[in-house]
């Protein structure tokens, strides 16, 4: 269990942000890949990515990496796999499968194909008896990836996705997941500048997930010490090494190092974010208030600003501006998105994912004015703090009339996003330059 590849998917544009955070954690370089990381590491090393990676969104173990040109061949590839060190013919299991330009005709028969080699490698060792099948909740999640010629096979040793902290039990529509809250954090370099102190504030918190990702932080708390792994059902798992690690990670926990502030128009979501800070272990770490993005002042004199502003489903949050228009529906065309991150053909069972909506006026123009609002406040009370947006309207700059001093892509599902970074200074750029 020391010489395993090891392969963390993540959302597309996070890479590099991951291969920095993989390194920190397992002190091995890894190499970084669209969505995702590879890495050669040790059963400890997944152990200790579970644990403690904010950025992935599973750790996956590669267990077969083979040429194919038929479903007979994706067989004999899942066949030839030591199935039976990893569990036992009493869990169950489920076969997972995406693909990029494979030229098999229907991938449920090749999903099928797979799941029976797996089954008949158990028959074969324990005189016909074999695992059972649970789409809903397997013990075993084995994903399996093709491209135009290769079959690549994984054992996840995550099992909910890794977003899923165990403590966001109350959140409002649209949700942003925890991974992509992590992400905005990491972009924007406050995970190293909370260690001077340097303060963070979303003034559009809603359920808190930016504020509490970031107070966890300010405590060194690991992403993942509230919640269960799939890798503790499996036969390497021994219970003394995983508690070894947890009282690690326990001890490392300190005072916060920076102050984190959220506050959010809707009172109900602040309350949803008092709880979930709760649940965290981060309500002592972080201050939520009501009020409306367009009139709360600075929590403190400087600071970074991480905002995942609305567009489709979190519209409601604009607060006074918000009213001054009704939105109408642009429906975003998304793709099916796989366990990498990556566009996929669809099996004809596959659902579409539900699209999302840029907020527009009646007219067709762009949604009423809280942007440039926003950035009126913003350069009137916020001078001297940075601000991050995140959205996917490349357009943003120039209606709030702002210059940002950094873009970076990133994806929110299969929305294509930018982290845009503005540097607030008192007033427009234009009296900056004139004064």
């Amino acid at each position: 269990m020391n010489q395993l590849q090891l392969f963390l998917p993540c959302a597309a544009g996070v890479e590099a942000l991951l291969a920095t955070e993989v390194q920190r954690i397992t002190g091995t370089a890894p190499k970084a890949w669209r969505a995702g990381v590879q890495l050669a590491g040790s059963w400890r090393d997944a152990l200790q990515l579970n644990l403690h990676s904010r950025l992935a969104q599973r750790v996956l173990i590669e267990l077969a990496h083979n040429q194919y040109r038929s479903e007979q061949d994706l067989y004999n590839a899942a066949a030839n796999v030591a199935w039976e060190i990893w569990f036992t013919p009493k869990q169950t299991f489920k076969v997972e499968i995406t693909a990029q330009h494979s030229p098999l005709t229907s991938l449920n028969f090749a999903a099928l194909k797979i799941k029976d080699a797996i089954a008949d490698r158990f028959r074969h060792k324990y005189d016909d008896v074999r695992p059972s099948v649970d789409t809903r909740w397997p013990d075993v999640r084995v994903y399996v990836h093709l491209t135009v010629d290769t079959v690549t096979v994984y054992i996840d040793t995550s099992g909910e996705p890794l977003f899923k902290r165990g403590w966001r039990e109350d959140v409002g529509d649209a949700p942003l997941k925890e991974t992509l809250a992590a992400a905005m954090i990491a972009a924007s370099g406050w995970d190293e500048l909370c260690k001077q102190g340097v303060a963070l504030y979303d003034p559009c918190c809603g359920s808190g997930t930016i504020a509490i990702e970031a107070a966890q932080i300010a405590c060194n708390i690991a992403a993942g010490i509230n919640r269960k792994f799939a890798f503790q059902k499996y036969l390497p798992y021994q219970a003394h090494v995983w508690d070894g690690l947890l009282d690690q990670a326990e001890a490392l926990i300190t005072e916060p190092m920076a102050e984190v502030f959220g506050s959010d128009v809707s009172f109900r979501m602040v309350d949803f974010a008092d709880r979930n800070a709760e649940r965290a272990g981060v309500a002592n770490a972080v201050q939520f208030r009501g009020g409306d993005a367009l009139e709360r002042m600075p929590p403190v004199s400087a600071g970074v600003m991480l905002v995942n502003p609305p567009y489709g489903e979190r519209i409601n949050i604009a607060g006074v501006a918000g009213a001054a228009s009704a939105p109408i529906r642009a429906q975003f065309q998304g793709q099916v998105i796989d366990e990498f991150g990556l566009p996929v053909q669809a099996s004809p069972s596959s659902a579409q994912p539900k699209g999302r909506e840029l907020a527009q006026t009646e007219s067709g123009e762009d949604a009423n004015d809280f942007f440039p609002k926003l950035a009126a406040h913003w350069k009137k009370n916020y001078a001297s703090w940075t601000a991050h947006v995140l959205t996917p309207d490349l357009k943003l700059p120039s209606k709030m009339r702002l210059k940002e001093s950094r873009r970076v892509p990133m994806w929110n599902g299969p929305i294509e996003c930018r982290l845009f970074r503005f540097d607030m200074v008192a007033g427009s750029a234009r009296e900056k330059k004139t004064s």
